[in-house]
């Protein structure tokens, strides 16, 4: 089932994805369920935005891939590591990525994201999918010569628009078959699949979840395979997941 979070005539919604319309839900199905008001709009008349603003944060997945199979069949996986990116971060589908004055050095990263949909406190690997929601399209935005300087990443991943997510959450997705392409101006940069990744979608969040809790709509990028890329005003990124679909954005100078 693919969930948007769309405008329409000025107010905002949620709903289900039936072809090319939207079967419109009472509330947000993560706390509300899937009552439907009885309404349905055309796509191509509402606005996608992004289908998820946490309430809480997004994890986002350091170095979680393998550069190829022999690097996977001689290294150590290791602990997850991960960093914190701000809500007020997230944009949706269409929106500017928009580059700070303060850099002048922007990379752009297509991944898999992991919606939260209940509590997860110390949760099993083994019980730790049954805390997923479902899954979205992430681009993980850092400004890199911020983090260069600043030596963390803290600054360099957190301004807003810096994680444009999108266009739908696919409650039903099957994650361990994924592939991701990222393409800016229509040239692909950077490709991945799940086939390379050094932990699980159960490890990463029951790591996580050892942590700290998570909390429903909390957002975990996967990581991102491959490179990254740069990109400057006027570009447009594409990350594609194929299932889920299209995250496309312009980018443009502040």
């Amino acid at each position: 089932m693919k969930i948007a979070r769309f405008s329409v005539d000025g107010l905002i919604a949620f709903g289900i994805i039936d072809d090319d319309e939207i079967v419109v839900l009472k509330g947000d199905p993560m706390f509300a369920g899937y009552d439907t008001t009885g309404q349905r709009v055309a796509l191509r008349d509402v606005k996608l935005l992004a289908p998820v603003i946490p309430r809480s944060k997004i994890v986002g997945m350091a170095w979680s891939y393998f550069a190829d199979e022999a690097e996977q069949a001689a290294a150590a996986h290791g602990e997850p590591q991960f960093f914190l990116k701000p809500n007020t971060s997230v944009v949706g589908p269409g929106d500017a990525i928009v580059l700070p004055v303060s850099s002048a050095n922007v990379h752009v990263e297509g991944e898999l994201a992991i919606v939260i949909g209940k509590i997860a406190k110390n949760v099993s690997v083994a019980d730790a999918e049954d805390a997923i929601f479902g899954f979205t399209i992430a681009n993980d935005v850092t400004a890199r010569d911020l983090l260069e300087r600043d030596g963390q990443l803290t600054r360099a991943k957190s301004f807003d628009s810096f994680c444009p997510l999108g266009p739908v959450i696919d409650t039903e997705y099957d994650w361990t078959a994924f592939t991701v392409e990222s393409r800016i101006n229509g040239k692909a940069f950077q490709k991945g699949t799940a086939a390379l990744l050094k932990h699980t979608v159960a490890e990463m969040i029951s790591f996580v979840s050892s942590v700290f809790t998570l909390l429903p709509g909390d957002v975990i990028l996967t990581g991102a395979p491959d490179r990254s890329a740069s990109v400057v005003h006027g570009d447009t990124v594409q990350i594609e997941v194929p299932g889920i679909g299209v995250l496309s954005n312009p980018v443009h100078r502040a």
